[in-house]
């Protein structure tokens, strides 16, 4: 299991333990974090499931695909790294990814 460690708005760090295959969104979700919104439910159409990838591991997380950056793009808080959650799968080469929930829009 891909163990993900999410920082929240106010700054504390958790590591969780998440289902290879899962995405980030839903791993997030699924551990209780309620400042994560995830109102499309992972359908890549809201864009409330903003994280910032940590620098040393957006390249591990890929870049967002276009349908994500049009989204991302609607952002007040888009940075160098954002990336929508339920566009990012969990895998063994993610096992450790640090990401940070994104300020409200």
């Amino acid at each position: 299991m891909p163990k993900l460690i999410v920082v929240d708005r106010s700054g504390h760090e958790t590591a969780i333990e998440a289902r290879e295959g899962a995405t980030v969104m839903e791993a997030i979700r699924d551990n209780g974090f309620d400042e994560l919104l995830a109102l499309c439910g992972g359908c890549c159409s809201c864009a409330t499931c903003h994280v910032f990838v940590a620098e040393d591991w957006a390249d591990a997380a890929g870049a967002p695909g276009e349908d994500e950056n049009d989204l991302l793009d609607s952002s007040d808080h888009r940075g160098a790294h954002s990336r929508l959650s339920c566009q990012i799968a969990l895998t063994p080469a993610l096992n450790g990814l640090r990401v940070t929930i994104a300020p409200e829009d």
